[in-house]
């Protein structure tokens, strides 16, 4: 894997906020992996504690039950940390049009929480969560850092101003932060429930119980669906890279282009089924299209992708596989 030979100080402490989500799980396992630290906070209003429960009795786990609305929840987590890696957020575009107010509070008010305890606890470097919505409406594609275009939901516009505070605590406090823009990730235990769920996870679910699934729209929209490992690997090389990245924001993929009927059909010749799906009206707020440009990230934080597509979706057919039964 390409972050297992990154070199942190000796006995390093992580602070990974949205730890027992899917995401931040994964982060939780990789720097123990590594012979490091981490603390896992998390309010477990979207994570789960079975995503972290495999880790309790690892030397160096420790978990943290908090809300980061609350500052001193965030500075008491902040404590004696080297690296913080923001991933607690509010996820799904069309649940953040039926609640903007509560993503304000969440997503930016959360997050200016955390930056805020750790500029106080001066933290090595603050690595958070982006995303590829923030690109909008803007129609040009691969999608290039500094050409954005018209947000299109509230969710998007958490992370846009997520951004701009981000840039502003390094410009102005000097603090190390780096934005991650992922570009929908996809692998082992992000949720297949629920009506916000994501479309990789639920398609495989659903066809394992011999159900029909729902393709909202046509089918023909694009996606640079990222495999897990690869945002993990940016996620730590963020840690370490250098002033030219910070107060900046990244595009985090793999660089490919899928459209979702193919991968639609990838599933079901996976999973020997040949049950077609049925069609819904499009999303509001979703893009049509989306494929990044690496380039910058490649640059400026060595990030490398090791998983493809088609590598990463067998990886993740057969971990649902041994999981959902």
């Amino acid at each position: 894997m390409a972050y297992q030979d990154l070199v942190f100080p000796e006995n390093s402490l992580f602070l990974v906020t949205g730890g027992a989500g899917f995401i931040g799980s994964n982060l939780c396992e990789a720097i123990l992996s590594l012979g490091h630290r981490v603390r896992c906070l998390d309010d477990l209003s979207t994570g789960k504690q079975e995503n972290v429960d495999f880790l309790k009795d690892r030397p160096g786990y420790e978990f943290l039950r908090g809300d980061i609305k609350d500052l001193e929840t965030c500075k008491k987590a902040c404590e004696g940390v080297d690296y913080v890696l923001n991933q607690a957020a509010w996820g799904s575009v069309p649940r953040s049009i039926e609640m903007p107010l509560f993503y304000e509070e969440n997503n930016i008010r959360g997050t200016l929480n955390m930056m805020e305890a750790a500029r106080q606890s001066g933290v090595k470097r603050f690595v958070y969560a982006s995303s590829s919505s923030v690109y909008g409406d803007h129609p040009v594609l691969p999608k290039k850092e500094g050409q954005e275009g018209k947000l299109l939901s509230p969710y998007a516009l958490t992370k846009r101003a997520c951004e701009e505070y981000g840039s502003l605590y390094f410009r102005l406090y000097g603090l190390p932060t780096v934005g991650l823009r992922y570009f929908n990730v996809f692998g082992r235990r992000q949720d297949p429930d629920g009506a916000y769920a994501a479309v990789i996870p639920r398609f495989i679910r659903q066809l394992l119980h011999g159900e029909r699934p729902t393709i909202n729209g046509d089918g023909k929209q694009s996606r640079d669906f990222t495999y897990i490992d690869n945002v993990i690997e940016a996620n730590l090389k963020a840690c370490l890279a250098g002033e030219e990245a910070f107060g900046e924001a990244f595009n985090i993929a793999y660089g490919g282009r899928e459209y979702l009927i193919d991968i639609y059909y990838d599933i079901t010749k996976a999973l020997g089924t040949e049950i077609e799906p049925l069609f819904g009206p499009d999303r509001p707020g979703d893009i049509k299209h989306s494929n990044a440009d690496i380039s910058k990230a490649r640059k400026l934080l060595g990030y490398d992708p090791e998983y493809d597509f088609k590598r990463g979706i067998a990886l993740a057919i057969d971990w649902y596989k041994r999981n959902l039964g």
